[in-house]
């Protein structure tokens, strides 16, 4: 198979398309020809060596791909060889062939393109499970996403959607303001020329909003909790601010440490909020629960309310490309690679 390998931290020259051996799905695993896979902002941060949960160098990063069946691992009954799928393997999806446990590897509804299915697990399932299992949105609460034009952004703003009443806040360049406004967001932020603390207080009348998601990470998170309304909740779930260059940088990294907000439960109960933290890669082996969660995508998905924006396919062999549009903010949605 080919594969897409980080081959040692640093900018995204450092990645290789290189030739191994198909893998052979082990007990309760299932082996998939890969058509499809996603680029999550993990993947840079992987790159550049500021990922603690990735493998060492060489590595093949990825949690997310679409394709067909092609071999069965001891114990697993289907899907039949030859069925499209969409699947999400731990590490190793970004190659042409990719090993997944058979719990999560689900049969594609009628009508699911492959490029849907592949945009589906990460993006998604983290945007519902901050919003309705961390978090409780309903309708006539205030929302702020940060990086609103990013894969989990627009996950996120659909949902809110889907929720109803929700008005939305999201921050992003003002080249992708006309984008976020289709996608349905009341208030889209220009983060480069405006202060957006200062804009929800505004547009807010100084009541602050009810729910954050917030990947920017470091002192961000303080100034989120200073936007919150009463019984307002922030969910961190990403520290882009971390990986700003092309290579590692450890005095930035500790600079960001020394200035990140901690948080006392004196404080939190004296203000009347909350604050919670999400790693979806930290929840592989709670299957039942995300289980759940992909399949109430799909069910919103087969009633129209699920749709990813495409930003840009990439074959294998760009994926240096693929590396820096997205660590330079430059995409909207959702980057996949074309892996056939």
């Amino acid at each position: 198979m080919r594969a897409l390998t980080i081959t040692r931290y640093g900018p995204p020259e450092v990645l290789a398309v290189r030739e191994t051996r198909d893998p052979v799905p082990g007990a309760g695993q299932v082996c998939i020809r890969v058509a499809r896979a996603g680029l999550n902002f993990a993947d840079v941060s992987a790159r550049v060596g500021l990922y603690p949960d990735a493998p060492k160098p060489p590595m093949v990063m990825g949690y997310e791909v679409s394709g067909t069946v092609a071999a069965l691992g001891e114990g697993v009954s289907g899907p039949p060889v030859g069925t499209r799928v969409v699947a999400m393997p731990h590490f190793g999806g970004q190659a042409t062939h990719a090993l997944a446990d058979a719990r999560y590897v689900v049969t594609l509804p009628d009508g699911m393109d492959l490029d849907q299915a592949a945009a589906l697990p990460v993006n998604w399932v983290t945007a519902h499970h901050m919003l309705h299992r961390v978090g409780q949105l309903l309708p006539g609460m205030t929302l702020l996403v940060h990086m609103a034009a990013g894969g989990v952004g627009l996950a996120a703003i659909a949902l809110a959607r889907a929720v109803g009443g929700v008005e939305i806040f999201g921050t992003a360049s003002a080249s992708k303001h006309a984008v976020l406004r289709e996608a349905g967001v009341d208030h889209p932020i220009d983060y480069r020329t405006q202060d957006y603390a200062a804009e929800v207080k505004r547009l807010t009348g100084g009541r602050g909003v009810d729910m954050i998601l917030d990947a920017l990470g470091g002192p961000e998170w303080a100034r989120g909790t200073s936007i919150l309304a009463p019984v307002g909740h922030l969910i961190c779930f990403g520290w882009a601010n971390a990986t700003t260059g092309e290579s590692r940088n450890l005095l930035k990294v500790a600079g960001g440490l020394a200035t990140m907000k901690r948080w006392n439960a004196l404080d939190l109960m004296s203000r009347n909020i909350s604050v919670s933290g999400v790693n979806v890669g930290h929840l592989w082996d709670e299957t039942e629960r995300m289980r759940a969660t992909l399949d109430a995508l799909l069910a919103l998905w087969r009633q129209g309310k699920v749709r990813s924006h495409i930003d840009q396919v990439f074959p294998l062999a760009e994926g240096a490309a693929a590396h820096r549009r997205m660590h330079q903010r430059k995409n909207v949605g959702k980057i996949l690679f074309d892996c056939a």
